[in-house]
């Protein structure tokens, strides 16, 4: 076992420095999809993700094949660049809880929200619309999870603890307008596995500062592979 894992480390060391960061899901995706796919995953995931990987996505309870793998890597490349089309969309790769390449998608409440408010404005509604139509539809065996976040400003008149209370209901009510607004646009409920509101937790940035609790004022849309899509991917049937 001492061994297995040094040999993970070790190859991933490798790929840092020639590059990890450089590759694209479907290099990546070859790599991560193996025996060792998890761990390696974790790795790579945490590198191109910022620092964090994704806790999304059911485990599928077997290691996926390496060319499994790699079309799946293949199928989230293209859903990152139609994302990235998206004005005021953030589009990263990180791993899901299979080790498997995923998409994160962040969109931060100064587009979506007004402060302490959870009605889409007309411009994320736009974006939204535009995320719904050109990555969403088509891209149906994809899973969706959508988290939201706030920054850790208090409340009026509430104690600490209730204003972290506070936070992470509006955090849920935002991530649920995000989900409403999706499903008017045609995105299948079925889709939307996920709707979490987790408030102040996960600071992608200090909240020193107004920029920083700006930031962190944000839902993020996370695209997974399904059960159906690592099935056809192991069955080599994925497009």
């Amino acid at each position: 076992m001492k061994k297995t894992k040094l040999s993970v480390f070790t190859l991933c060391a490798a790929l840092v420095l020639s590059g990890c960061s450089s590759m694209n899901n479907k290099t990546k995706g070859g790599l991560i999809g193996t025996g060792s796919g998890a761990a390696l995953g974790s790795i790579i995931g945490g590198l191109a993700g910022k620092g964090k990987g994704a806790a999304i996505g059911a485990a599928v309870g077997a290691a996926v094949g390496a060319g499994a793998g790699v079309l799946i890597g293949n199928r989230m490349d293209k859903a990152k660049a139609a994302a990235e089309e998206i004005e005021s969309a953030q589009v990263e790769t990180v791993t899901d809880n299979n080790g498997l390449q995923a998409v994160k998608v962040t969109f931060d409440s100064g587009i979506l929200f007004a402060t302490g408010d959870a009605t889409l404005s007309t411009s994320a509604k736009a974006a939204l619309s535009k995320f719904a139509a050109n990555v969403l539809s088509k891209n149906t065996d994809m899973d969706v999870a959508i988290q939201g976040y706030t920054d850790n400003q208090g409340w009026k008149n509430s104690t600490a603890e209730q204003s972290r209370q506070k936070n992470i209901d509006l955090s849920q009510v935002r991530a649920q307008s995000v989900q409403s607004y999706l499903l008017s646009c045609g995105v299948a409920s079925s889709q939307i596995k996920s709707v979490e509101g987790l408030g102040e937790a996960n600071p992608v940035a200090s909240n020193d500062t107004k920029e920083g609790q700006q930031q962190n004022r944000r839902v993020e849309v996370y695209l997974y592979a399904s059960q159906a899509m690592i099935e056809a991917a192991e069955n080599g049937t994925l497009k």
